[in-house]
């Protein structure tokens, strides 16, 4: 019987550090399963809407930090080429959930990316890590020199 109760307890304690599963909202599409039109890319102004995008209910969340361990510049053989950032890091937290925005190139021809992340302020969560690796897809741009910065810091460069 006692070690029955020992069992019953580290279950428990199991399941309750366990990270609650969200389904994401009808209208977002994760980055795995999206498939932008060739024409719709987010530098143009079109695309569809990823789980990392900010929404219209972040307002009511506690914004956090995302933190980036790499950012890398990927190129995607397509005419036009394609460009994209290869995110990796950790959230503070399981309940955390990540949020990148970013801008059309300045006159500069810089691109900036705020990465950042939001959780329920009353969720109870256990208090760990959560790592992430996200392809934030930037779209493609016309011919130039082009400089990308996440959270003000210059991660890479390319030429379209």
């Amino acid at each position: 019987m006692k070690h029955l109760s020992i069992l019953l307890i580290v279950l428990a304690v199991l399941v309750a550090c366990a990270p609650a599963q969200t389904t994401p909202p009808s209208d977002a599409t994760s980055i795995q399963n999206a498939t932008p039109a060739q024409d719709a890319t987010p530098a143009q102004g079109g695309g569809l809407a990823p789980i990392y995008t900010p929404r219209a209910g972040d307002d009511a969340l506690q914004r956090g930090n995302a933190y980036i361990d790499s950012a890398d510049i990927l190129t995607m053989e397509s005419y036009p080429l394609q460009f994209a950032v290869m995110l990796k890091g950790n959230l503070p937290t399981p309940c955390h959930e990540l949020r990148v925005a970013y801008n059309q190139p300045d006159t500069e021809n810089k691109i900036g990316l705020e990465v950042y992340s939001v959780a329920d302020p009353n969720a109870v969560c256990a208090q760990m890590l959560q790592p992430f690796e996200q392809n934030i897809p930037l779209g493609s741009f016309p011919a130039g020199h082009y400089t990308v910065w996440v959270n003000g810091k210059q991660v890479g460069e390319f030429d379209a």
